[in-house]
C-alpha cells in the first residue's frame, strides 16, 4: 500500500493559521509553529479581556461619578446610598454620562440623594 502524505490538507491548515496570524510581529506571522502558539495565546487574551473590559468600564464610571460627587461635597458611596434610599434607579453608565455632560441634572440627583439621607 502506498504512503499517503496528505500535503494539500496540511498546507491548507497551515495557510489558515498564517492568515489568522497576519499582522503579528516578528516570526509570529511567518513561521507556523510560532504563529499557532501566538494564536492560542491571542484567543486566551480575547476571552479574558471580553470580561475585563466590563470591569474597566465600571471602574471608569465609578471614578467619574466620585469626582463629580466630590465637587458637590459628597462621596460616591453616600451618593449611591442616598439615591437608593430615594428610590432613584439609574445605572452607573448613565450617571457617569450625566456627571460629565449635564452637570445641572447631576446636581439635582445629588440634591435628591442629600434629602433622602437626612
Amino acid at each position: 500500500m502506498p504512503r499517503v502524505k496528505g500535503g494539500t490538507v496540511t498546507h491548507q491548515r497551515r495557510k489558515k493559521v498564517l492568515k489568522l496570524a497576519k499582522g503579528y510581529r516578528g516570526s509570529k506571522h511567518i513561521q507556523f509553529k510560532a504563529a499557532s502558539t501566538q494564536l492560542f495565546n491571542s484567543y486566551r487574551y480575547a476571552f479574558r479581556d471580553r470580561r475585563q473590559v466590563k470591569r474597566e468600564y465600571r471602574k471608569l464610571w465609578i471614578a467619574r461619578i466620585n469626582a463629580a460627587a466630590r465637587t458637590h461635597d459628597m462621596s460616591y458611596s453616600k451618593l449611591m446610598h442616598g439615591l437608593k434610599l430615594a428610590q432613584v434607579d439609574i445605572n452607573r453608565k448613565m450617571l457617569a454620562d450625566l456627571a460629565v455632560n449635564d452637570q445641572r441634572a447631576f446636581k439635582k440627583l445629588v440634591d435628591t440623594a442629600k434629602t433622602a439621607l437626612k
